[in-house]
């Protein structure tokens, strides 16, 4: 397709399809009154709150390819998510976290209320399966007081459950293009008091490119126990063992004439990453009264990895364990309803790691080799949130939000490694940093609300980024803080058959943290100044066409901003005024749902990307791209008792060529050229069948 043909299907996707905020709309209705935000303590209807929250139903994952979250995040305005591959991410939300070189940080994240963000700031939500997530809620910016006022956001994930007073087995298959074979085996019980959930995945790929291979096995556990009338317990359980090979980045001729190429440093030593990763908790609801509620839970994690790379070989093993407990209170505050919670949350968190030489060059056509250990490190970090939230109805259809959040961050690094005899162990805290927030939201009419907030939030740096190039921690490092102002307004028309969201929001961060490249392993972190992060969001979804036997829905997503960098002055060059790194200027996302009585459904949904500056100078963009996917599934019932689905689906119909991420400031090593690209995937077709059996 040429650009002027891309420019007008890129038109007519616009006029045909107005709609808007993705995965806001229930299956038979567009309004949002009913839709309650569960994350926070305080719970509250989404068109009621004083902030910008996405909210994605099952209903909306189950139109992906069920593999990774990429193309249903990319449909929230504000949220960018790039994949290198299926173990290589990064998730920004609003500009913030998308200098970070690898993985996802400055975002947390929580699986019913268990952290999935590790006590360094370091977030994995990719190797999560689709098939056991219920729903997800985004919080956009500092907004969340109750989860530690995340300077990008909070992605609060909720565990599937078995449909009321059910009983199943499942069982699922999808194969797709370059080797993608996924296999679930699911089970779920519910009765009056109790309610089961488990599942099995296994998922693998070849991968488009060479050293791509993709081996993971998931089970998850989720229970859920009335104990009387007032108290219940629950507990969740993740296991997951991954085996993943790493293609790494490429430079730009490899990425224009040779995108199935992997690094050819990464060939050659054969470099993956392996883990085995289990998340635990245990929770407990009580109800005193009709005021008074209690909810606490514990909870732990382990990851023992091993990554094997051109550079050295990385041997690791995490161990945390925390809690966190909230207590509300509602009544009438001089006849006005009021409502608070107050509440903590503490992980103490253990990590150690060895460095091992690589000696993948000495013999050839082997893949890593372990050669002699060189540093040995133990950390341990340990967090506090202390948070307080209330929200009170100043008059009618005026609703005010508050919080207040403290947090204390402390590291520990020893050095274990004998050297001389000699053991060095420091310690750094970031003393005690304060994240308030306010909020209001005022009802105009019947579903129409403007809201405004402001908001304070803050990231705390890697613990790699707060080591200097000797191994010793930088004393002088600060957090990265940030002022969020935001307003909009969401609004129902037509009969509710047309729902909008226009968001104009404003974070000025202060303290930036900036990792400056020293080897192709090494970052060193520093505040090297400020940036601004202005832009505009708009989600619209709109109920095309209803009758008794099927009904088609659209929508439309879309985020500009203007991300820069202001007073911002690293290694004595002045990026003052630059485009903000590793992030699109804009953004949005078309789609069309069509349902039918039948069992039938089609879905098709446009994805375009603008340009994204791939260093801070600006001398260097990424091209922007366009994508079309689609999906058409077929559900059908045998003797009542056997539930049957059939579905395909291909992604990137056009065969687009296009960086599905890049490197941020990558730097050239030698006569290397710098590797800034990971190529997107080319065309890929699916298809799967699953069956239930209900008992």
């Amino acid at each position: 397709m040429n650009t002027k043909a891309q420019l007008v299907f890129s038109l007519f996707i616009i006029q045909f399809y107005f709609s808007p905020v993705f995965g806001q709309v229930k299956k038979d209705t567009t309004s949002l009154a009913e839709i309650i935000i569960k994350a926070t303590p305080i719970q509250i209807a989404l068109q009621k709150s004083a902030s910008s929250v996405a909210v994605i139903q099952r209903a909306d994952l189950d139109k992906s390819d069920g593999v990774i979250l990429t193309s249903v995040l990319n449909k929230i305005p504000g949220i960018n998510m790039q994949q290198g591959a299926l173990n290589t991410n990064r998730i920004s939300i609003r500009g913030i976290g998308a200098r970070s070189q690898y993985g996802t940080s400055r975002i947390k994240a929580y699986f019913e209320d268990i952290p999935l963000t590790t006590g360094e700031g370091d977030t994995t939500i990719e190797d999560i399966d689709l098939e056991t997530i219920g729903g997800i809620e985004i919080s956009k910016g500092p907004n969340n007081t109750s989860f530690g006022s995340g300077l990008g956001g909070v992605i609060h994930l909720f565990a599937r459950e078995t449909p009321a007073r059910e009983s199943y087995a499942k069982s699922g298959t999808t194969y797709g293009s370059y080797g993608l074979i996924k296999q679930s085996l699911g089970a779920g019980y519910s009765d009056a008091n109790s309610n089961l959930f488990s599942n099995y995945t296994h998922l693998q790929s070849d991968g488009f490119r060479a050293n791509s291979s993709y081996d993971r096995k998931s089970v998850n556990v989720h229970a859920k126990q009335k104990l009387g009338t007032k108290g219940s317990l629950s507990f969740l359980g993740i296991f997951t063992r991954l085996k993943a090979f790493i293609p790494s980045s490429i430079n730009e001729n490899d990425f224009i004439n040779h995108p199935e190429k992997a690094a050819s440093t990464w060939a050659a030593a054969q470099g993956y990453e392996s883990y085995d990763k289990s998340l635990l908790g245990i929770g407990y609801n009580y109800s005193f009264s009709d005021k008074w509620t209690f909810k606490s839970s514990v909870f732990s994690n382990f990851r023992k990895a091993y990554e094997p790379r051109p550079f050295n070989i990385l041997d690791e093993k995490i161990n945390g364990l925390g809690f966190r407990s909230t207590l509300n209170y509602k009544a009438k505050l001089f006849s006005l309803p009021f409502e608070a919670s107050v509440g903590t949350e503490m992980l103490a968190e253990q990590y150690a790691f060895s460095l091992f030489e690589n000696l993948y060059v000495s013999q050839p056509g082997k893949g890593s080799i372990a050669g002699a250990e060189f540093s040995k490190m133990n950390q341990n970090r340990n967090y506090s949130n202390y948070f307080l939230e209330v929200n009170i109805e100043l008059v009618e259809n005026l609703h005010l939000e508050s919080g207040l959040a403290l947090n204390t961050t402390k590291y520990t690094l020893e050095d274990v490694f004998e050297q001389n005899g000699n053991q060095l162990e420091q310690g750094y805290t970031f003393g005690k940093v304060w994240s308030p927030r306010l909020g209001i939201s005022y009802q105009l009419s019947g579903g129409k609300n403007i809201f405004g907030s402001i908001s304070k939030g803050f990231s705390v740096p890697l613990v790699a980024e707060t080591l200097t190039p000797e191994g010793q921690i930088n004393t002088d490092l600060k957090p990265e803080v940030g002022l969020n102002y935001e307003l909009g307004f969401k609004g129902n028309w037509l009969a509710s058959k047309l729902h909008t969201e226009l968001v104009l929001y404003s974070t000025q961060i202060s303290n930036l943290l900036v990792a400056r490249r020293t080897a192709e392993d090494q970052f060193v972190g520093i505040n090297a100044g400020e940036s601004s992060h202005r832009g505009i969001e708009l989600t619209l979804n709109y109920k095309l066409l209803k009758r008794a036997n099927f009904e088609i829905d659209s929508y439309l997503s879309a985020s500009f901003n203007d991300f820069k960098f202001k007073d911002f002055v690293d290694n004595g060059i002045d990026y003052s005024g630059n485009r903000l790194t590793g992030v699109p200027n804009q953004q949005w996302n078309a789609g069309i749902d069509l349902k039918t009585a039948s069992g039938f459904s089609f879905n098709s949904s446009f994805t375009s990307m603008g340009k994204i500056p791939m260093n801070d100078s600006n001398t260097k963009y990424s091209e922007g791209y366009s994508l079309l996917d689609v999906k058409a599934t077929y559900s059908f019932t045998i003797l009542k008792v056997l539930k049957s689905t059939l579905s395909s689906g291909i992604n990137n119909v056009l065969d687009r060529k296009y960086a599905a991420s890049i490197l941020p400031n990558a730097t050239a090593f030698g006569n290397a050229a710098p590797r800034y690209y990971y190529p997107g995937s080319p065309i890929q077709f699916y298809g799967g069948v699953s069956v239930t059996y209900l008992f």
